[in-house]
């Protein structure tokens, strides 16, 4: 059994959450950075066919190792392994930037370094972000964690919207190494700060690492993405290989099942699931990343396409749906800090990002750029009162020593919603784009493969032919939006199941045999354990 050591003082949480911050921001914004920087990375390297594997590793890398990270922290100490993801994405961002200039090869494997240094980048992204969200709650108790976690979506929403802008500057007067390289002094930064600074409870444990259980998820976590990332793309989805891959997944995940039921010290303890509130939140965690991360890879697209706006500007242009999540988050973290109450917040999320989505799917030809920033400021409000209130859920469902696996858990089955709703959702858009008058006016004007498109050519097209191609564009990312909202209208009835548990005002847990009243006395935190 886990026991916390006495801490001698608190330790300054102000001066540690600058160093997460910085930690988190460089895993936030890499691969932001890194997509606007692929054109010349491809210019110079040439391997168009394979260019899309830069970001796929990165986020397979990330996925894969999220709830390991997070497990490895409740048996070794929290510091340790998140100052060690810190190193591996380190040593990731600088063989990146090394990539094809002579020390491993030339320019012909450039493409093949890069992609095999993303992977192990990503590898140390998913200990970064799990590592934060835990970090804080070894630090605060889970009454005053909402104000931290709101300032840690605050910095999330920011990242979303100066990465592309902060990579198109590096590429343009720089080089794009300069995109991978710009993380070694900064994360430099929050190393040294945060191994100087960084004091956390100490806890003591049976130090056995669950090897197969680990290689079980790997390998099923890995399937999983393969067919989001390559179905209807690559491969059609009733390929031999995605069907392979698939029943891989299944098979992979259902050993991995069985073998965490009998491991003493399992990757992703399942019994955590025994637990409404951490089921619920974990679904509904799955459903956010679904409708949230792949419904909005078509804003960007609309800008650019139908209201013409730049790659720069389009950046810019999410800046209203940014602001509503930022100044939400903040508010929503500080409102739970100060009542101790937060089950409403889910439920008025799921609510007004339903509204939200019902107002992108109006989108059309005729869309003003201010009446679209409207209905983003809408999708981020809804976004603001769920992003952390659903990780601060999770965590005050578990004891302290699986709090590493319960927020591994959670930022992975929003992830491997986010990659499910990119995959399900571009399928979405190029058959209703196919299917469209527009698709064959596509189709013979750089339309390719899932709607691929080429916006120079687009820019040539005039009078009747130009509204018919970006009349099927609108209608078909409008479509997106529509399917988006009734995954969305299930996270408000989900929610309504979340029981509102008292969030401690300190970290310690009462024992198993304790009586109601021991219970909510150290919920108050009156009583220490």
């Amino acid at each position: 059994m886990s026991q916390q050591a006495p801490v001698s003082a608190r330790p300054n949480v102000r001066v540690i959450l600058f160093g997460l911050m910085i930690a988190m921001t460089l895993a936030m914004l890499d691969n932001m950075i890194v997509s606007t920087a692929l054109p010349r990375i491809v210019f110079e390297f040439g391997g168009a066919d394979h260019f899309t594997w830069v970001v796929t590793a990165y986020v397979l890398g990330t996925t894969v190792s999220t709830p390991i990270w997070g497990k490895l922290g409740d048996l070794y100490g929290r510091k340790a392994v998140f100052l060690t993801s810190v190193v591996v994405f380190l040593i990731g961002s600088a063989l990146c930037g090394m990539s094809g200039s002579g020390v491993f090869g030339g320019a012909d494997t450039g493409m093949v370094e890069l992609i095999a240094f993303r992977a192990v980048q990503g590898l140390g992204a998913g200990g970064l972000m799990v590592g934060v969200m835990a970090i804080i709650g070894d630090l605060v108790p889970p009454r005053e964690r909402g104000r931290y976690q709101g300032m840690i979506a605050a910095i999330m929403a920011i990242a979303m919207v100066a990465g592309p802008l902060v990579g198109g500057f590096i590429t343009d007067h720089l080089s794009w190494r300069w995109a991978f390289y710009v993380n070694l002094p900064l994360g430099g930064v929050a190393l040294l700060l945060l191994a100087v600074t960084m004091h956390l409870p100490k806890y003591r444990t049976e130090h056995k690492i669950d090897w197969l259980g680990a290689a079980l998820l790997s390998v099923g976590i890995t399937a999983l993405v393969l067919v989001t990332t390559w179905g209807g793309k690559q491969y059609d989805w009733s390929s031999p290989q995605i069907l392979g891959l698939a029943v891989l997944a299944v098979a992979a995940l259902g050993v991995f099942a069985l073998v965490e039921r009998r491991a003493p010290e399992p990757i992703l303890p399942l019994g955590l699931f025994a637990n409404r509130n951490f089921a619920v939140i974990s679904v509904i965690g799955f459903l956010l990343g679904f409708a949230m991360f792949g419904a909005m890879n078509f804003l960007p697209l609309y800008q650019q396409t139908v209201q013409g706006a730049s790659a720069t500007n389009s950046g810019l242009l999410l800046l209203p749906l940014m602001f509503g999540m930022l100044v939400v988050s903040l508010v929503v973290g500080r409102t739970i800090t100060k009542t101790g109450r937060y089950r409403a917040f889910p439920i008025i999320g799921g609510v007004v990002m339903a509204v939200g989505m019902w107002l992108l799917s109006q989108l059309d030809l005729g869309t003003g750029k201010t009446e679209s920033s409207l209905y983003m400021v809408v999708l981020g409000v809804g976004m603001g009162f769920l992003m952390q209130t659903s990780m601060l859920i999770a965590q005050n469902s578990v004891e302290q020593k699986d709090l590493g696996a319960a927020s591994g858990a959670t930022t992975f089955f929003r992830s491997i919603g986010g990659s499910f709703g990119v995959s399900l959702f571009g399928a979405i858009f190029a058959n209703r784009l196919a299917d469209s008058p527009a698709g064959p006016a596509l189709a013979g004007n750089g339309g390719g493969e899932g709607g691929a498109m080429d916006l120079e050519n687009l820019k040539q097209l005039t009078g009747p032919a130009r509204e018919l191609v970006l009349g099927g564009l609108s209608d078909a990312i409008s479509h997106v939006f529509l399917w988006a909202l009734f995954i969305t209208v299930a996270v408000p009835v989900l929610a309504w199941f979340v029981k509102e548990v008292p969030l401690r005002a300190t970290n310690d847990v009462p024992p198993a045999s304790a009586t109601p009243e021991e219970e909510a006395e150290v919920a108050l935190g009156k009583t220490p354990v």
